[in-house]
């Protein structure tokens, strides 16, 4: 798929999407969110890796990047389909954490919602983002929502709430293995 098909297929909301990753503009403000200095963050030099949260429940990414933190990672938040597309063109993230469900973005423009399935689709069209690793976290209870995510390319499922800790060793698995260049999903003992 092209991004030329991408355009005719899905209109303005998706042409402003190619623009903001290209680099044509930047993603709003509060669109995303980085540590930007050391001593806003201390334990990210510990392993100088980089998590992006992208889910839109604010709980999920204040609990979460806790968490990420007190373990050492650099984190990212992003409340929206823009600030994820916005967070990994500026900051190129070693991990993903994806919500699949995002509100429309139309303080922005976009009427139409980009879910975490539509994301996951567009960032492995790009060489530059289509090794990054995705963990997919929902609330939605839907049998078929794991085999989805795994077959279009997420490492692992998670059913909220998120056992932090089951979450934290995948994350860890994840990105050792990614590192000694394993490609593998995790599921069975891996979903929440």
């Amino acid at each position: 798929m092209t991004a030329a098909s991408l355009v005719s297929g899905a209109g303005d909301c998706v042409c402003r999407f190619l623009r903001l990753f290209a680099g044509g503009g930047k993603p709003p403000p509060s669109s995303y969110q980085a540590a930007k200095s050391p001593a806003a963050n201390p334990p990210a030099a510990r392993n100088g890796k980089k998590v992006l949260i992208g889910d839109d429940d604010a709980i999920i990414l204040q609990t979460t990047s806790l968490k990420l933190r007190s373990k050492g990672y650099a984190v990212i938040t992003a409340p929206d389909a823009s600030g994820v597309i916005g967070a990994v063109r500026d900051e190129s993230p070693d991990l993903i954490l994806l919500d699949i469900n995002f509100p429309p973005d139309v303080a922005h423009g976009g009427a139409v919602a980009w879910d975490g399935f539509v994301l996951m689709s567009w960032l492995r069209q790009f060489a530059e983002t289509r090794r990054i690793p995705i963990i997919i976290i929902t609330g939605q209870k839907l049998p078929s929502l794991e085999e989805r995510s795994l077959r279009a390319g997420a490492r692992a499922f998670f059913q909220k709430p998120i056992d932090h800790e089951r979450l934290l060793a995948v994350i860890r698995r994840t990105l050792f293995e990614d590192a000694g260049g394993a490609q593998s999903a995790f599921h069975g003992d891996f979903h929440a």
